[in-house]
């Protein structure tokens, strides 16, 4: 059977999917996820000698996938695989990797601190980190990680300031 082709011309496709001529915009998310929309993408961050970068994928249904990897002075030290879900009525951001066993932390608050909104998850199992905070740095295009709990007797933090960046370039991104 023979293939059939067809030519259509640049712009055409979107000429006959809106109306007059506008291509049709993409319905904004809905569910229970549709408050974490904005991560995807990617996302980069460096301090020190450490370099960390997260990659989100779209929001399908009621999960996002993601992957995050830490740099250690150019050479890869760590990575995970990220998802965020719906589950049991819950909002859950599970993460894990080759060699360490699935942490998941359920949604605990959502909160907004002048044009930030930070989403405060906590550990489901008594674990270190005992909390995971994503916190959206209004419109200016930044995203800071925290993880909190106590380890080793003393209450730990550590933040990971990642900035929008361009999958391709990776040139800084407003948004």
């Amino acid at each position: 059977m023979a293939a059939l082709a067809l030519s259509v011309a640049p712009g055409a496709a979107h000429a006959q999917a809106g109306k007059a001529g506008a291509p049709e915009a993409a319905s904004p998310p809905t569910g229970p996820l549709a408050p974490f929309a904005w991560l995807q993408g990617c996302w980069q961050g460096k301090v020190n000698k450490r370099e960390f970068r997260e990659y989100w994928m779209p929001l399908q249904g009621d999960t996002m996938v993601g992957v995050g990897q830490l740099a250690l002075e150019g050479k890869l030290n760590d990575y995970e695989y990220l998802r965020l879900e719906s589950r049991d009525g819950s909002t859950v951001f599970s993460q894990f990797s080759g060699e360490r066993a699935e942490i998941s932390f359920k949604l605990a608050t959502t909160t907004t601190d002048a044009k930030d909104t930070i989403f405060t998850f906590a550990n489901t199992a008594d674990a270190f980190p005992a909390r995971l905070i994503y916190r959206r740095g209004g419109l200016d295009g930044w995203l800071y990680e925290t993880i909190e709990g106590p380890l080793d007797g003393a209450n730990k933090s550590v933040i990971y300031p990642l900035r929008r960046v361009d999958c391709e370039t990776g040139e800084f991104i407003l948004k």
